[in-house]
């Protein structure tokens, strides 16, 4: 399968190629796939002067996922395969010019796959569609700035406009998108969170104060349990497995918690090691815990009770008492709720036998050092706010917060995510937070919660809003309910997508649309001859600078923060109290802003440019102060809830190729899996195909069911998936995205969190074969 610009001619979607998963992450074929794709995107020279820089403390960071780097033992090679993917799709010699968009229609464009769009390069000019135009044509930057200002400025109301952030952004773009968005008049700034990791936050605030994690790669390193939830670090946090195998070897257990077995948690072969080019490599998981989807509540609910009732039978050896007195409220409610727990619920909930929930108790219980970790997997259940909640529980009961080896992790999956709202990418921004960046800047923020993403897909369906624009972001192919985002998105009077490459987004546009490229994180950003330098924050609190050095694919290429600057200017006009002009000119002066506004981040400027940057404060981590409404972590009491399977039907999770991450596909290859050459497949149990009367090879439709706010059956297809066996939970099935997002009702979504459920879809298989429909179906 070629993974240059065109997809061949006989290229057939349906002639998937299936073989034996794989038990092994990494090794040396990684290496392989690593140095191919990115000679195919950069060249020789451009490869090795580009990965030689990924990571590193003089150089850039990742544009893929926000897993920290070890500050004292930086490998030459500090990255995985996925992220030199996503470094050398940036970093591309190919250019999309305004020549492309001549050749093609928007209406080609839409039919073709997600995969073929992004393969086309780096965009370098920005791009107009005017109404009822057959194709995207150059505009110059000060008529676009004056397009979306006139937009703007001609609503009723400010918060019929809608800006979305994606987790690339930079903090210093971060900041300023925000400040503008605030002084225009709306917190209508949904993000890339709100689809992943919004039920952490929610979860982790009421529990100890503050919803990011509480561990360092350290904490890891000498941890004695590590409970890996709902994640799969081989293909979506490579870098991760280093730290787990030197975890490992100074003594730790892994548990593995995930409906499918994954080849990272099974098997690492570390490519920079001998012993993981010609070695067996090193056993990840001690323990897999294959969970039925949505049975993860159940689980550590029942986890809980045995822990009390170890603490009964040999009181004080368990539980914390210590701790919990001192630093915790609702213990007793929680206690009382523990010992209520049917654990025979929990063995049917979960799927596991009871040897097995005995055998991992016991393991938590000898540990004096716990850390849970979890990503999507645990997040996008309606009840995961919940079940993060519970495994705060136990994290509490054993007094493992705010101390070394132990505490939560939630992994982040891009970049710069948590970057963004510590920034104030936030429709719920604090009223701490509006106040100071009032006081800094002489503006009156709006204290309305705005939208949040699938409220703003909402607004824009039900004509609420008419100006969408996006920071980044694939916001068509990130979003649920495929159908009804583009509707919303088409009833827009205007959509603009600042860029660095061409996505669905794109062809999925207003009434006009913009196209607006931007600088990415491997280029350099030159103003009036100086360069500028922004910086990122990792999943581990860590804020650091990233330095691009390439030279932009064009001259008409404008780095976010110019965008955003002169759209501020040219929307609030010249005497708005904010000083654009100063902030475009010298990045430095947007971290004295900084500064003065985000908590922690006092001396900005000086501390970033620390060699490892700086951490900031998290009071449960460092002196076990909780900032909750109590003053104390809280245990939190939550009903028993699962998903039980319907008669003839199957519970769906979406999920990631290891030839993608989120909704960049790098290629039409899932190694690990074993599927080669297309992406349209269902996993499924052996024996569920058996029962449903179906068979391996089948091409079956799949069609998700639920029922709306009015008691109405609902239905959405997705056509022509091939039925592959695989080891799932009898009544679960796997399938990736965005091919899949079709399936995920708008409204079915985590309770508080309002992310969209897309690990628990109830389906049935249908017979198919169909081809796909055209334009949208290679998207879903």
């Amino acid at each position: 399968m070629s993974t240059g610009r065109d997809i061949p001619a006989d290229y057939d979607e349906r002639a998937v190629n299936v073989s034996e998963r794989k038990d092994e992450a990494a090794g040396a074929k990684a290496v392989l796939v690593t140095m191919q794709r990115a000679l195919e995107q950069m060249g020789p020279v451009r490869t090795l002067a580009t990965l030689a820089r990924i990571n590193q403390r003089h150089g850039f960071d990742c544009p893929g996922c926000a897993w920290p780097e070890e500050h004292d033992n930086r490998k030459l090679a500090e990255f995985c395969e996925n992220g030199a993917k996503a470094v050398a799709e940036e970093a591309t010699k190919r250019r999309l010019t305004p020549e492309f968009f001549a050749r093609h229609s928007v209406a080609e464009l839409a039919a073709k796959p997600e995969y073929w769009l992004s393969q086309q390069g780096r965009l370098t000019h920005p791009m107009v569609l005017r109404p009822d135009a057959q194709h995207y044509t150059p505009i110059a930057w000060d008529d676009a700035y004056r397009l979306i200002a006139d937009h703007l400025t001609g609503l009723a109301s400010p918060d019929e406009a809608v800006f979305y952030t994606s987790g690339r952004t930079s903090n210093e773009a971060a900041f300023l998108y925000q400040l503008l968005v605030r002084s225009f008049g709306t917190n209508n700034l949904p993000d890339c969170s709100n689809m992943c990791h919004e039920s952490s936050g929610t979860a982790l605030i009421d529990s100890i104060g503050v919803g990011k994690g509480s561990v360092t790669v350290d904490d890891i390193e000498h941890a004695d349990v590590i409970v890996i939830a709902g994640q799969n670090p081989g293909t979506n946090h490579p870098r991760m497995l280093y730290v787990l195998e030197k975890a490992k070897a100074n003594g730790a257990k892994i548990i593995a918690v995930n409906p499918l077995p994954e080849a990272g948690l099974i098997r690492f072969k570390d490519p920079q090691k001998v012993h993981g080019v010609v070695g067996h490599g090193v056993p990840i998981a001690d323990e897999f815990v294959q969970i039925r989807l949505g049975g993860d509540l159940a689980l550590f609910k029942g986890l809980g009770r045995l822990l009390v009732e170890a603490d009964d039978r040999a009181p004080g050896s368990v539980i914390d008492r210590a701790f919990v007195d001192a630093h915790c409220h609702g213990f007793g409610d929680y206690i009382a709720e523990a010992r209520t727990v049917d654990l025979d619920t929990v063995t049917d909930a979960t799927g596991i036998d009871r040897a097995q929930l005995d055998r991992v108790a016991g393991m938590l219980a000898a540990s004096q050092r716990t850390i849970v970790c979890w990503a999507m997997g645990i997040t996008q259940h309606t009840h995961a706010v919940a079940t993060i909640a519970e495994m705060t529980n136990l994290l509490l009961l054993r007094g493992m917060i705010g101390k070394p080896g132990a505490g939560v992790c939630p992994v982040r999956g891009h970049s710069n995510v948590q970057g963004d709202r510590t920034m104030g990418i936030w429709e719920k921004a604090p009223e701490p937070f509006l106040a100071a960046l009032d006081t800094r800047f002489g503006i009156v923020s709006p204290r309305k919660h705005g939208f949040d993403t699938v409220d703003a897909i909402r607004a824009m369906r039900d004509g609420r809003a008419s100006v969408f624009l996006a920071m980044g972001g694939n916001f068509a192919s990130a979003t649920p309910d495929t159908a009804v985002t583009e509707s919303a998105l088409r009833t827009c009077a205007l959509t603009v997508q600042i860029s660095t490459k061409l996505n669905r987004s794109h062809v999925v546009h207003g009434r006009t649309a913009l196209i607006l490229p931007t600088l990415g994180r491997t280029d350099r950003d030159l103003v009036n001859g100086h360069k500028q330098v922004v910086s990122v924050e990792d999943s581990m609190s860590m804020v650091h600078l990233s330095r691009g050095s390439l030279t932009p694919p064009s001259d008409q290429v404008r780095s976010e923060v110019a965008i955003i600057c002169q759209l501020a200017r040219t929307v609030l006009g010249a005497d708005h109290p904010v000083p654009w002009e100063s902030f475009a000119a010298d990045y430095d002066t947007i971290r004295d802003a900084i500064a003065a506004v985000v908590p922690g981040c006092a001396d900005y400027n000086s501390r970033v440019r620390q060699p490892d940057g700086f951490q900031l404060p998290h009071p449960p981590r460092d002196s076990r102060e909780f900032p909750t409404v109590t003053g104390k972590a809280n245990f939190a009491v939550n009903p028993m809830q699962w998903v039980p399977v319907p008669s003839g039907r199957l519970v769906l999770q979406t999920l990631r190729s290891h030839d993608q991450y989120n909704t960049t596909i790098y290629g039409l290859d899932d190694r690990y899996r074993g599927v080669k050459g297309g992406r349209r497949v269902v996993f499924v149990n052996p024996a569920d195909i058996e029962s449903l009367g179906l068979a391996e090879g089948d091409r079956v439709d799949l069609v998700s069911e639920f029922t709306d706010g009015a008691g109405r059956l609902q239905e959405r297809r997705a056509k022509d998936f091939l039925v592959v066996p695989y080891s799932t939970p009898v009544g679960n099935a796997a399938a990736y995205y965005p091919e899949t997002n079709p399936l995920v009702p708008l409204d079915h979504v985590a309770a508080r969190s309002n992310t969209p459920v897309s690990k628990a879809v109830v389906i049935r298989l249908e017979p198919g074969g169909q081809d796909p429909e055209e334009g949208a179906a290679w998207a879903g």
